[in-house]
């Protein structure tokens, strides 16, 4: 209990020594959102050692409501992705030109001596971005996926009483055309 207490006095008196983390709401198919992943995964999580990022894939139903209370908090009409949420700050869509908007976000409640490392580090992946990443390649935990947490028996029930309702529409539809197709092919048999 002292050590939080004397966590929570450092970062009131001195300064903060954490990033802001990082939320990303992608779609799989979305290439934007294939380069702001890409950036975080190859840049942030090593410039900033204490980063955790955590990736939201949107397609699925059971993160949709969480995007869209994301969509109202960030105060976004359209639903389009990537919607990145770094602390409190939201940006919606991803360009290369973003990237100094990323790290002072990631840096907002950062101390001097935090920011110093990050800066430290970005000149090492300049130098040789390979070799640092190689050093560094613990950070990759930083990316977590979000795990679906709707699992809800109505939901699975349904899911399966439309798989099974789905299979039964294909046969009957498939039935109908091979009767029809009969019928077309008995009928030009008596012209």
């Amino acid at each position: 209990m002292n050590k939080f207490f004397a966590t929570l006095a450092g970062a009131l008196f001195f300064g903060n020594a954490f990033a802001a983390d990082i939320t990303v709401y992608y779609s799989p198919t979305c290439p934007h959102c294939h380069h702001a992943r890409e950036f975080i995964a190859q840049n942030l999580i090593y410039e900033y050692p204490e980063i955790k990022v955590t990736e939201v894939n949107v397609v699925e139903m059971a993160n949709r409501s969480e995007f869209m209370d994301t969509l109202k908090k960030c105060e976004y009409e359209s639903g389009g992705v990537p919607v990145l949420v770094i602390g409190e700050k939201c940006f919606q869509g991803y360009a290369d030109s973003m990237a100094d908007d990323l790290r002072k976000a990631v840096e907002a409640d950062l101390d001097d001596a935090a920011k110093k490392i990050a800066t430290e580090n970005r000149k090492a992946m300049e130098s040789d971005a390979d070799a640092f990443r190689k050093e560094h390649s613990d950070r990759t935990s930083a990316i977590v996926e979000r795990e679906l947490t709707k699992t809800d028996n109505s939901t699975e029930e349904n899911t399966a009483a439309k798989k099974s309702n789905s299979g039964w529409v294909f046969y009957a539809i498939l039935g109908i055309l091979v009767i029809g197709l009969g019928f077309v092919l008995t009928r030009k048999g008596k012209k």
